[in-house]
C-alpha cells in the first residue's frame, strides 16, 4: 500500500490538469459502456506493449521489463469481461479513442527509430498515469463498494506501469533528457484535457 501511495503522489505532481469530478458520476450512469471501454484499453495497452517489444528487440532492458506487462495487460482485459459477464452484459464495440490519438501527436514523427523510442516510451507513461488518475477516483467515489475495491486493483498496477516506462526513458536517454521532454509532454496532454469534454463511456 505504501509503494502504491508513493507511486500515486508522483503521479499527481505529473499530471497538470485533473479530472472533471463529475466523471465518476458519467461513468456510471451506463456500467456496460465504461467497462467496454476499459476493456478495449487493456487490450490496446498489451498491443502497444507488443508493439515495442517487436520494434526494439535489441533493447533487453525493455523487451525483459515490458514482457510482463503485455501478460498482466491481457490479464486485465480478461478481468474486465469477467465484470462483464457477472453483471449479465456484453462486450460492445470499440470505440475511437479520442485522448490518445491526440496525443499521438506529440510524436516528432521526422526522428530515426533510435531516437523515437523516448516519445513512445513517454506517450506509454503519460496513458497510464491517466489511467491511474482514473481508477483511482473510481476507486474512491464509486457508489458500489465491490466496484472501489476492484478498480483500486488497476490503479496500483498502473502506478506501476507509468513508472517503469519513465524509468526506461531515463535510462536509455539520461534523465535530464528523458524529464525535459516529459515535462513537454505533460504540458501537451493538459492541452488535449482542457479542450476534452468529459465522457461518462471513455476511460480516457
Amino acid at each position: 500500500m505504501a509503494l502504491c501511495e508513493q507511486l500515486l503522489q508522483l503521479t499527481k505532481l505529473g499530471l497538470q490538469l485533473p479530472t472533471d469530478p463529475r466523471w465518476v458520476n458519467l461513468a456510471e450512469i451506463d456500467l456496460s459502456e465504461i467497462l467496454t471501454d476499459h476493456a478495449y484499453c487493456e487490450q490496446k495497452a498489451a498491443t502497444s506493449c507488443i508493439s515495442l517489444i517487436q520494434a526494439y528487440p535489441d533493447r533487453i532492458e525493455l523487451v525483459e521489463e515490458v514482457a510482463p506487462i503485455v501478460t498482466e495487460e491481457w490479464g486485465h482485459f480478461r478481468m474486465v469481461l469477467a465484470e462483464l459477464k457477472k453483471r449479465g452484459l456484453q462486450l460492445g464495440r470499440q470505440r475511437k479513442d479520442e485522448y490518445v490519438n491526440q496525443l499521438l501527436g506529440f510524436q516528432d514523427k521526422g526522428q530515426p527509430r533510435e531516437l523515437a523510442l523516448l516519445d513512445k516510451l513517454l506517450i506509454c507513461a503519460m496513458i497510464e498515469a491517466r489511467s491511474c488518475e482514473r481508477f483511482r477516483l473510481l476507486s474512491l467515489h464509486c457508489s458500489e463498494e465491490d466496484l472501489r475495491g476492484w478498480y483500486h486493483k488497476f490503479m496500483v498496477a498502473e502506478a506501476g506501469h507509468y513508472r517503469l516506462f519513465l524509468d526506461l526513458a531515463e535510462l536509455y536517454f539520461g534523465r535530464e533528457k528523458a524529464q525535459t521532454r516529459w515535462k513537454a509532454c505533460l504540458a501537451f496532454e493538459a492541452d488535449i484535457m482542457k479542450n476534452m469534454v468529459p465522457r461518462g463511456d471513455r476511460m480516457h
